[in-house]
């Protein structure tokens, strides 16, 4: 599984315009429920609830917030930067800036935690890290998440 195969250009907000978690996970909810049909106060309620449960910080400056909807058909994928850090609870205690939100129903569990893994492994590089958030477009930032799985 790609990320690039989840995530389009019109699914990246470089910069996200929010300065707090929550802003910014309404910001990303938003995105996602869209394009999809998914009423956003039901799909944020499950990325709020995971994250009640146990925050999505995983460090490096980067948060992946996630949930399961039965609001949502499949796994739609979102992300998007910060100028700013963002106060986050985070593995290594530091805010973030790059951010990934993945939001589905229970029956997309196995590409749900794909997708997590995937995530995962990318941005512990951090020449991709580097590239994802100087990109001042989707466009751009799209183009270096490809370019990262190509190699």
């Amino acid at each position: 599984m790609r990320l690039s195969e989840l995530l389009t250009p019109a699914r990246i907000r470089v910069p996200l315009r929010a300065t707090n978690k929550e802003g910014v996970l309404r910001e990303l909810v938003d995105v996602v429920a869209a394009g999809n049909g998914g009423p956003s106060e039901e799909v944020l309620g499950a990325i709020l609830e995971r994250e009640r449960q146990f925050p999505t910080g995983i460090g490096y400056g980067v948060a992946v917030p996630h949930g399961k909807t039965p609001a949502l058909s499949c796994l739609v994928v979102a992300a998007g930067t910060t100028t700013v850090p963002v106060p986050y609870e985070t593995i290594d205690g530091e805010p973030v800036r790059l951010f990934f939100l993945l939001a589905g129903p229970e029956s997309a569990a196995g590409a749900h935690v794909k997708a997590l893994s995937r995530i995962s492994r990318l941005v512990r590089r951090e020449p991709v890290r580097g590239r994802l958030l100087n990109a001042r477009t989707p466009e751009e930032f799209y183009r270096a998440l490809c370019e990262a799985e190509a190699t």
